[in-house]
């Protein structure tokens, strides 16, 4: 039995050392590119592929990897949405994912990164490196007195309203597919636009799907409450940068914390120290001190490193034995 790995970072090589030695009977091969047209003939005489990428799975690259009768691909991530769907019916592949690697991770630094907002760091931060030791202006919102509103109640949002009531905000939810324990709870409202006007805070886990395109653009702005602040740590496409920017001109949006931008494949996990990044809108948000970014890193913790890699392989070895997986996709 024969595994190809490709896209293996340097720290995802100490959990690809443990599967291995749990798994003696499964030859694997640790490829540290990215799967592409260039390099998909590694994959030849290989029963079964683990990847890991933000860019695109094209039909060309999926179809080669057919050719060389790789038809287990394993995904190191939840989304689907960079698959050619079509081609993958077509060509009979089977495809798994690990849908909740660590719900916790993503979920902590979201909160974590509006508790800096809302407690004014970067602008603390600022001034304590110029040695001003002054409060004012500078004053902080407490969460306990909020109203969060949780746009996407699976693993992820729920782990998220757990951590929130902890502060003792108030929750309230939406999803088009809703949790029977929650809406025991009343905690749902019937409509994105009951969110906005309640929310003080907005916070993001949904898939990137055709209709979540956009899904905060300037109609969804002008429906929140004034000085609201929005959380993005799932999918760069679900908001409308330039409509965000000029929400946070207006003062409609005090506030965001993004873990994920629309275009971030040209920017994220790349050292562009000392080089210029020509994404204007990019960087207008990553200059404001209301505005948190970080890398897509909100996943990028030991123990969802671990279970990326873990929960991947053990997919791929059950579709190569028995044609099936515990974390197969399933495409209508």
């Amino acid at each position: 039995m024969k595994i190809i790995a490709y896209a293996v970072r340097d720290d995802e090589r100490p959990f690809f050392d443990t599967w291995m030695k749990e798994n003696p009977d499964v030859e694997v091969k640790l490829v540290p590119e990215l799967l592409t047209e260039d390099n998909v003939d590694l994959a030849k005489g290989f029963d079964g592929a683990d990847v890991y990428q933000q860019k695109d799975y094209t039909a060309e690259v999926l179809n080669k990897l057919a050719d060389e009768g790789v038809k287990n691909i394993s995904l190191r991530n939840v989304g689907v949405d960079n698959l050619d769907v079509p081609t993958v019916k077509a060509r009979g592949l089977n495809i798994s994912n690990v849908p909740a690697y660590s719900p916790n991770a993503i979920a902590e630094l979201s909160v974590t990164q509006l508790m800096q907002l809302l407690r004014q760091t970067p602008l603390f931060n600022k001034k304590l490196a110029k040695q001003d030791f002054r409060w004012a202006p500078d004053i902080a919102k407490e969460l306990n007195t909020m109203t969060v509103g949780v746009v996407g109640t699976g693993r992820i949002g729920r782990a998220a309203i757990d951590i929130f009531k902890g502060f003792g905000a108030k929750v309230i939810g939406y999803d088009v597919y809703r949790n029977a324990e929650l809406e025991k709870e009343g905690m749902y409202v019937d409509t994105l636009d009951e969110l906005y006007a309640q929310a003080d805070v907005i916070t993001l886990h949904v898939p990137a799907l055709k209709d979540n395109y956009h899904m905060l653009n300037a109609d969804a702005f002008s429906k929140m409450k004034d000085g609201a602040y929005i959380l993005n740590f799932a999918r760069g496409t679900l908001i409308d940068s330039e409509d965000l920017i000029k929400a946070l001109d207006s003062g409609k949006v005090a506030g965001a914390a993004l873990d994920t931008y629309e275009y971030e494949t040209k920017i994220f996990n790349k050292d562009l120290e000392g080089q210029t990044i020509d994404d204007k809108v990019f960087m207008n948000l990553f200059n404001r001190d209301n505005v948190l970014i970080t890398p897509h890193t909100a996943f990028y913790t030991e123990t969802a490193v671990h279970n990326m890699v873990h929960v991947s392989m053990n997919s791929n070895k059950q579709f190569i034995e028995t044609g099936k997986a515990d974390t197969q996709v399933k495409f209508d």
